[in-house]
């Protein structure tokens, strides 16, 4: 399986309705085709960098997910012929994903994760040093 990136705009105007409809919409197409959805990420209405079909905002959603390559034909197809859909763009990030690695982490009993606390200190510290403190 490979695992992919992809970005998709929808139209600033849609109903909370149709907003949901849409994102469950391409989530339902990743799942048929028998990828694995690993982050499903709603960013929101945002601006634009530029207009696009007259609108300066739209909403940003991101998903990442490992597939076939053969699922990037249907998506595209399916976000050219959803009117509600303004830009889109997939990313291929890897040939080989192992899903193991891939999938959110929980803390282990070790506590082997680094906490925020913890990531806050070492970048407090490499700013100290930076800084010839």
């Amino acid at each position: 399986m490979r695992y992919y990136e992809t970005l998709y705009l929808l139209k600033p105007n849609l109903t909370d309705e149709d907003y949901q409809e849409t994102v469950n919409k391409f989530n339902n197409l990743i799942d048929q085709y028998k990828g694995v959805r690993i982050k499903v990420d709603e960013w929101g209405k945002k601006t634009l960098a530029y207009e696009v079909e007259k609108f300066s905002k739209g909403f940003y959603i991101l998903v990442n997910y490992c597939a076939e390559p053969e699922i990037n034909d249907k998506l595209n197809r399916a976000f050219k012929l959803d009117d509600r859909v303004l830009k889109y763009q997939t990313i291929k990030l890897s040939d080989n994903a192992n899903l193991e690695e891939l999938k959110p982490k929980e803390e282990d009993d070790e506590g082997a994760e680094i906490t925020d606390s913890e990531n806050k200190e070492q970048v407090t510290s490499n700013q100290e040093a930076d800084n010839g403190i």
